[in-house]
């Protein structure tokens, strides 16, 4: 093979190799991804039995997605999820109580459970002030999730489970 088509081909193989890790996504993106599937009107329980709806909304031109409790009134609660650099899946939950806990995704091996993890909060009076601290959102099909809500108040765990279908 002449040398001028032996570097011709290496080109090649290095560009392709190249693009093809650019376009990887990290586990991270994959997850974000994955909730920006979600849009929509999702009903079900919660652990306690009551009826609940939660909407869904891709914004911000696809950099952020909104997630709203709705039927609670002025006291509906409000998490926002959106990517903080390639690695890194954030919630911020606006919580009833006045604080807004961020939290930071992990993903389990298959991508189906993106467990959220206390990092910070603003308006939080104190470190064991009561706060959201870690929601488990587990995706069981496209029209099926769950997510399991730890609210931590001075050193107490209150626990929260809705079980959630897509109506629209």
């Amino acid at each position: 093979m002449p040398k001028s088509l032996r570097t011709l081909s290496l080109m090649f193989f290095a560009l392709t190799f190249a693009a093809t890790s650019a376009l990887a996504q990290t586990d991270a993106e994959k997850a974000f991804t994955a909730i920006k599937n979600l849009p929509g009107i999702w009903e079900g329980k919660a652990s306690d039995g009551h009826a609940l709806k939660v909407s869904f909304k891709t914004v911000s031109g696809g950099s952020a997605v909104t997630s709203e409790i709705l039927g609670q009134g002025p006291d509906n609660m409000i998490s926002v999820f959106n990517m903080d650099g390639s690695n890194k899946l954030l919630m911020t939950h606006y919580c009833g109580v006045g604080n807004q806990p961020r939290m930071q995704a992990s993903v389990s091996p298959d991508g189906k459970t993106i467990t959220f993890t206390y990092v910070d909060a603003t308006n939080l009076k104190t470190p064991d002030a009561g706060h959201m601290d870690r929601m488990v959102l587990t995706l069981l099909d496209d029209n099926h999730h769950t997510e399991d809500w730890i609210f931590i108040d001075h050193g107490t765990e209150l626990k929260q489970f809705f079980d959630l279908r897509r109506k629209i």
